[in-house]
């Protein structure tokens, strides 16, 4: 089978067990937002975050492609493809609480960046927060499979990175930047 089918040139895409739609339809901007997601945290991962992080961080990716196969069918129920995240995120608080118990209790906002491990992840959240916000307007159209799950999920994992973000930052020996508002 080729990569290339051609089927794609005129703009549309196919949706697994479903139609063709436009490449800039709703649904195709949530999944393509999953798989960008993905792609995120797979450079992050690639900076050497260490064993605990990068375990985490790999099972993630699985559920984020499960998520975007869900995304990309019409009928998810029909071929097996609705994902069941309660779990997964019940182990995303269980992370975040352990990685929190090593980290200062802040005090205020704090600046993205610090370590190239940190800088990677605070990348990946708010790619995951954009991605929860493409996902809930997409999910607004009464014609979709409830997506709620997806977006506590991403909700979830958004706040994940983020801890990751400091816990990289602490384990490089870098400082977390405070937030110094500027008014003129």
């Amino acid at each position: 089978m080729k990569i290339y089918t051609k089927t794609g040139d005129a703009g549309t895409t196919g949706l697994f067990g479903g139609p063709r739609v436009a490449k800039d339809d709703p649904r195709i901007c949530a999944y393509g937002s999953v798989d960008e997601l993905n792609a995120v945290i797979g450079i992050a991962r690639s900076t050497g975050l260490g064993e605990k992080l990068d375990g985490i961080l790999s099972a993630i990716q699985h559920h984020l492609f499960s998520i975007g196969a869900e995304l990309a069918t019409p009928n998810p129920e029909e071929h097996s493809l609705k994902w069941d995240g309660s779990s997964h995120v019940a182990a995303m608080e269980i992370a975040i609480d352990e990685l929190e118990q090593d980290l200062k209790p802040l005090r205020n906002f704090i600046l993205p960046g610090g370590s190239s491990q940190a800088a990677h992840l605070h990348l990946a959240r708010t790619v995951c927060r954009r991605t929860e916000r493409e996902i809930v307007c997409f999910s607004r159209d009464r014609s979709v499979s409830d997506a709620s799950h997806i977006v506590i999920f991403l909700n979830r994992l958004s706040d994940l990175l983020f801890v990751m973000a400091r816990s990289a930052n602490q384990n490089a020996g870098v400082v977390d930047v405070p937030w110094e508002s500027v008014r003129k």
